[in-house]
């Protein structure tokens, strides 16, 4: 089996990151890249999936994941896709149950269940990519926005909370139309959007709780605006497991959702920032072969992460 691995040597932890390339170049069947900005991570994904690598492998955070599932688009079907995880974040790996440590994740490369689940376009006026995780704006975006690599650095997983910090004292009340389907365009007063493939985001906080990656609909949770301190214990329940039985937040699904706001509303894609609206998100079903942990289920009621 010939296995191509695009290696973020930034994601993580210096020690963390030595070992595990002192792992990977221990094999004789592995071509082990580490390019230097998304751009190059996109390039070496498409290279490795033209020349018909067996597996290719993100070894990072959801950034570099993002990068490499584009650089696998718009046709994934040669594709084969496992998660060594590096990152910060690392939400991803949470729904597909892969190990926390990427060592004892380097073992999936080997015996580890594969599966099809879902992807989603993202369109503006002026650009395209493919996000395999969730799609976050408002509240979500402004928190992005917040963080800087020094904080990242300095604070690990925390920073992502003093993020949320941050923002919440100043929230943007967005006057939003969410369209579903070929349904009408609804108005909505939200201070969060979050479409969603996968169940986490900023660092294992479960936004989209029933989010299954195999069902070939897009979970769309709104937080509502809402006085601020009932909008502090939605914030709270996010914090502390699950906030959707909220009177602030509504779930619903679709295949195709688009969004406009005013102010426009930031989304980041799997990380990445996008500022331009409208916004819309269309699945692509079962289109992304992924290697899965032993615990993984598309059913999350199943799951514990």
């Amino acid at each position: 089996m010939r296995i191509f691995v695009i290696f973020n040597s930034k994601a993580g932890s210096a020690k963390s990151a030595e070992a595990l390339r002192a792992r990977l170049k221990e094999r004789g069947n592995v071509t082990l890249v580490e390019p230097e900005s998304p751009e190059a991570t996109r390039l070496a994904a498409a290279r490795a999936k033209q020349e018909s690598y067996d597996m290719i492998v993100a070894a990072g955070g959801d950034g570099t994941i993002h990068a490499v599932v584009n650089g696998l688009g718009p046709d994934f079907g040669g594709a084969r896709l496992a998660v060594l995880p590096l990152g910060t974040g690392n939400d991803l790996r949470r729904t597909l149950a892969i190990p926390e440590d990427p060592l004892e994740a380097l073992n999936l490369l080997d015996g580890g269940a594969e599966r099809l689940i879902d992807v989603f376009r993202v369109d503006t006026p002026s650009q395209s990519c493919f996000g395999v995780n969730t799609a976050s704006g408002g509240f979500s975006g402004q928190m992005q926005e917040a963080l800087t690599k020094e904080m990242k650095a300095t604070w690990g997983p925390l920073a992502y909370l003093r993020g949320a910090v941050a923002v919440l004292p100043d929230l943007t009340d967005y006057h939003t139309l969410i369209q579903l389907d070929d349904g009408p365009a609804e108005r909505v007063a939200a201070i969060n959007v979050i479409v969603a493939n996968g169940r986490y985001a900023a660092h294992g906080w479960n936004v989209a709780s029933q989010a299954n990656p195999e069902d070939g609909l897009l979970d769309v949770v709104t937080v509502h605006s809402g006085p601020f301190f009932d909008l502090t214990a939605v914030a709270a329940q996010l914090l502390g497991g699950d906030y959707l039985n909220s009177d602030h937040v509504t779930l619903r699904q679709a295949r195709r959702v688009q969004v406009q706001s005013r102010p426009e509303m930031w989304f980041s894609i799997d990380g990445e920032p996008i500022g331009e609206e409208p916004i819309t998100f269309t699945v692509i079903p079962r289109a992304l072969r992924v290697i899965v942990g032993a615990d993984y289920r598309p059913d999350a009621v199943t799951q514990t992460p």
